[in-house]
C-alpha cells in the first residue's frame, strides 16, 4: 500500500526525538497546572460570594416550600470546616475555569502526533465537552438543586404538642459537597455525545450497535443515577431521564457521522476511478502515438 508525500511528510513532522517529548511535555504540564493555580487563587479570594451564589437555588426551593427565602441558614460545626469548604470550592471552582486551557495543552500536546485531518475532526469535539458540560452545570444550577433542596425542606416537621419541632440546617461542607456531586454528574453524563462521537468517528462504534443496547442503557441509565446522585428519587430519576435523552442524541449523532464517513468514501472511489481512468487514457495513448 502506497503512502502519498504528503502522508509522509505529516509523518516525519509527527517523528521527534524522546527528549523533545519530555520538554514539550514539561511545557503543556507548566502551562496547565499555572493556569489552574491561578484560577484557584482567585476562586479562593471569591470563595465567600461563590458559596453565597451556590446557595441561591437553596433559596428559591424555600420560596417553593413556602418558607421565607431571608432566612435560609447554615452551620459549620467545626472551627476548620468553612476554611476548608473554601479550599474545596476553590480547587473545584479553578478546575472547571481552567478546564479549557488544559484541554488546550493536552490537544497541542497530541496534535502534532495526528494526521491533518485527525487534528481537524478531533477540534470540534475539544470545543463541545466544555460547552456540554456548562449545559449540565446549569440545568442542576437552575432546576435540579432547587428541587432536590425542596424535596428535603418537605420533610421537616413543625413542633406541635404532639410532635418535635425538626428543622433542616444543613452544614455547609455538606451542601458544597452535594451541589458538587449533581454538577459533575450531570456535567459527566452530557459528556455522552461527545464520547459516542469520538468512538463512531474511528470505527469503534456504529449507530447499530448502539440502537441494539438501548434497553441496557436505559438500565445503566438509572443504576449510574442511583450511584451518582443523593439517595433520593427525584435527583435518580432527574439525572436517569437526560442520560436517555442524550443517548438518542448519541444514536443521532452517530448517524451523522456514518453518512458523512459514507459520502467520504464514495468521494475518495470516484476521484481514484476518475484518476485511474485519466492513467489509462494517458497510457493508450502513449501506446498510439506513432514511434
Amino acid at each position: 500500500m502506497s503512502v502519498s508525500d504528503t502522508e509522509k511528510d505529516e509523518i516525519e513532522k509527527s517523528s521527534a526525538p524522546l527528549m523533545e517529548h519530555l520538554i514539550e511535555l514539561r511545557r503543556r504540564l507548566i502551562w496547565s497546572i499555572g493556569g489552574f493555580f491561578i484560577a484557584f487563587l482567585v476562586c479562593f479570594f471569591f470563595a465567600k460570594r461563590l458559596f453565597n451564589l451556590l446557595v441561591v437555588p437553596f433559596k428559591w426551593a424555600t420560596q417553593w416550600a413556602g418558607l421565607d427565602p431571608h432566612k435560609v441558614e447554615l452551620i459549620y460545626t467545626a472551627p476548620q470546616e468553612f476554611f476548608f469548604t473554601q479550599v474545596k470550592l476553590a480547587m473545584f471552582g479553578g478546575m472547571v475555569i481552567a478546564f479549557p486551557l488544559i484541554a488546550t495543552q493536552i490537544y497541542k500536546f497530541i496534535a502534532p502526533g495526528l494526521y491533518k485531518n485527525e487534528r481537524n475532526a478531533f477540534l470540534p469535539f475539544l470545543i463541545a465537552s466544555p460547552i456540554l458540560f456548562l449545559m449540565g452545570a446549569s440545568l442542576v444550577y437552575f432546576f435540579f438543586t432547587p428541587m432536590v433542596m425542596w424535596f428535603f425542606l418537605a420533610m421537616q416537621q413543625a413542633g406541635t404538642n404532639d410532635q418535635v419541632q425538626i428543622s433542616l440546617l444543613p452544614k455547609v461542607s455538606e451542601y458544597l459537597s452535594l451541589i458538587m456531586t449533581l454538577i459533575f454528574s450531570f456535567g459527566l453524563v452530557f459528556q455522552l455525545p461527545v464520547v459516542t462521537s469520538l468512538m463512531t468517528r474511528v470505527g469503534m462504534l456504529s449507530s447499530k450497535a448502539l440502537v441494539e443496547k438501548r434497553r441496557w442503557a436505559i438500565v445503566i441509565a438509572f443504576v449510574v443515577a442511583a450511584v451518582l446522585t443523593p439517595p433520593d428519587p427525584m435527583s435518580q430519576i432527574g439525572l436517569a431521564i437526560p442520560t436517555i435523552l442524550l443517548y438518542e442524541v448519541a444514536i443521532w449523532s452517530a448517524r451523522l457521522i456514518e453518512r458523512s464517513k459514507e459520502r467520504d468514501r464514495l468521494a475518495r472511489e470516484k476521484q481514484d476511478a476518475a484518476a485511474e481512468a485519466a492513467e489509462k487514457a494517458a497510457d493508450a495513448s502513449s501506446t498510439q502515438a506513432p514511434s
